[in-house]
């Protein structure tokens, strides 16, 4: 049930693959050990001029991306470790854009504030 939302700064400079969101569908549920159709992956474009650093200015080899993530349970400790070493990778390699440019954010548990089709998750 993991929603995954991926959000690029856009490099007008580099289009996307037509591909680009399954690709990363299809790798974040393979890091993520779920079965076909249970990880959800939202793609997002920041506009270039939208983003920006405090007293510096970013090149293109360091644009960022944002991956926010919303699981039932999320885990903790080594596993949530082994989870983020994994998905940045992953999904770095899919963007093809540097490991320390892919930043992750956990979202609270899904349990008992998340719905789907009017269903409270349990």
């Amino acid at each position: 049930m993991p929603i995954v939302t991926v959000e690029l700064v856009d490099d007008p400079g580099r289009p996307l693959e037509r591909s680009l969101t399954q690709s990363l569908a299809d790798v974040i549920g393979r890091v993520l050990n779920t079965p076909s159709g249970q990880s959800w992956v939202r793609l997002r474009l920041l506009a270039r001029d939208a983003y920006a650093e405090n007293d510096a200015l970013v090149d293109e080899d360091g644009l960022p991306v944002f991956v926010t993530l919303l699981e039932r349970r999320p885990p903790v400790g080594a596993k949530l470790q082994a989870q983020v070493t994994a998905l940045t990778h992953a999904i770095a390699q899919v963007v093809g854009r540097p490991a320390d440019c892919v930043h992750v954010e956990f979202a609270p548990a899904a349990v008992g504030r998340v719905a789907f089709g009017g269903k409270l998750v349990q």
